[in-house]
């Protein structure tokens, strides 16, 4: 028997206090009856004693405390999960958005997985292609890794993730000699009603939608779905993944708005707050999703994450990215100053670091070659910016003939190799033929990190 109390106590925000309740338990899904018959859902957030409290994913405004009632539903949130996923657009409950049928479940899946046991754990070693050159070329994405892109207000990461979740692809073939079969989950929490547009207007563009499952939230959404949403999404992905063999990337905007919902629930429950207001398992609540990414022994599908959060007062030692980078395998940093000199997409590469890259790249992955150029562009790139310090202080005739050059490379190497259209989309053979035309500008003297076979090979015209 399902257990029904008249004893609701308390509504603060999006809680909930009910008591003189018995063996109820953590996760479990509830749903409060209004006086006007209305049912509203929600979880169970914490139980103490006699005590719970739940956690509503609608808004209980007007809630009539004597005349409203609490069913425990003995059973946590569970998401139903089909292949028919794919194509579709959901809320941020897993709801049809796009006016589509409801989803006939093949599973139901509890919505907060399983932890992966570290020893069944693969490693990262295979390249995913996102088409843009500063990602592929010098920072790359590597299947079952975690890569977050930190951003800031008024910087373009919506584009940026449109671009990545459009462009993606894997380029290893299974054993019938065919591509491997690859999905996108975006899921985007907290955005305007004119940023969801974009996102799903440009999907359906680009005939992206086809491959990819989208979850999207309003700002104007209850803010508890913006907490349960990147756990729907991870949910569809470890289906895809794990049970139908395909390589998913899961890519969620923005992860501050999560963030700062989790602080909200904090604040009404009165929780002693941590670092700037944020509460103390922060940490522990993040790592609940990026550790969800990976690949396991004796499955053929992965899960690759790129979460995208956006700085506050662009302070990259904010809570939020901080703790972030200790969790993930490096970052991806858009730069404001890249910004303003009007570079599509702004990726400063020289702060920015991809820890799994050497595992995703090499002869039988991307190139013979990739490696030397990388570690090239990344060194005349450096050496070019010190040389355009030099210049604005001493000027430019105090400069050498080769730190003239450096500075040449580093300004062509923003306008060719960074910078990038929006609609470009660069195989990562065309990336590392841009990088040898880069490189070329420099006399061969200073080529000291590529090897001289692969000199002979890719550079046509030696300065």
């Amino acid at each position: 028997m399902l257990k029904i109390y008249k004893t609701i106590q308390e509504a603060a925000g999006p809680l909930v206090v009910v008591g003189g309740v018995e063996n109820i338990k953590y996760e479990e899904m509830v749903e409060i009856e209004m006086q006007n018959g209305q049912i509203k859902r929600g979880r169970v957030l914490e139980v103490s004693q006699d005590v719970a409290i739940i956690q509503m994913f609608e808004d209980i405004r007007g809630l009539n405390l004597k005349n409203s009632k609490a069913k425990f539903l003995a059973k946590t949130m569970k998401l139903r999960v089909s292949i028919d996923m794919i194509g579709r657009v959901f809320d941020g409950a897993g709801k049809p958005k796009d006016g589509g049928p409801e989803i006939m479940a093949e599973k139901y899946l509890d919505i907060n997985g399983s932890p992966i046991n570290p020893y069944s754990r693969e490693y990262p070693n295979d390249f995913i292609q996102t088409g843009i050159s500063t990602i592929d070329g010098l920072n790359t994405l590597v299947r079952g890794q975690k890569l977050p892109i930190f951003s800031a207000a008024g910087l373009p990461h919506a584009m940026v993730a449109s671009q990545i979740a459009r462009q993606a692809k894997v380029l290893t073939k299974n054993e019938n000699g065919e591509i491997e079969k690859f999905s996108v989950v975006f899921a985007a929490m907290g955005i305007t009603f004119e940023e969801a547009q974009f996102f799903i207007d440009e999907f359906k563009k680009t005939g992206a939608l086809e491959k990819a499952v989208v979850f999207i939230n309003l700002a104007s959404d209850p803010v508890v779905e913006r907490i349960i949403l990147p756990r729907i999404a991870l949910t569809a992905a470890e289906f895809l993944a794990f049970e139908k063999d395909m390589q998913v990337l899961v890519v969620l905007t923005d992860m501050t708005n999560y963030c700062e919902a989790l602080r909200e629930v904090s604040a009404a429950r009165k929780e002693v707050p941590g670092r700037r207001g944020y509460p103390g398992y922060l940490y522990t609540d993040l790592a609940t999703i990026y550790e969800r990414a990976g690949r396991i022994k004796g499955k053929k599908g992965s899960i690759t994450q790129i979460p995208i959060l956006t700085m506050p007062e662009d302070d990259i030692t904010h809570p939020i990215p901080d703790l972030s980078g200790y969790i993930t395998e490096g970052q991806i940093l858009l730069s404001r100053d890249l910004h303003k000199k009007g570079l599509y997409p702004p990726i400063d590469v020289l702060p920015s670091l991809s820890r799994l890259k050497d595992k995703g790249i090499g002869d039988k992955k991307t190139r013979e070659d990739h490696s030397g150029v990388l570690n090239q562009l990344f060194a005349f790139y450096a050496r070019g910016k010190e040389a355009r310090e030099l210049a604005l202080i001493l000027g430019e005739s105090a400069l050498t003939d080769v730190d003239k050059k450096y500075l040449k490379f580093a300004d062509e190497f923003e306008k060719r190799f960074v910078n990038q259209a929006y609609e470009e989309d660069r195989t990562i053979q065309q990336t590392l033929d841009l990088g040898w035309e880069l490189i070329g500008i420099l006399p061969k003297d200073e080529m000291k990190r590529v090897k001289e076979e692969h000199i002979k090979k890719y550079l046509l015209d030696i300065s």
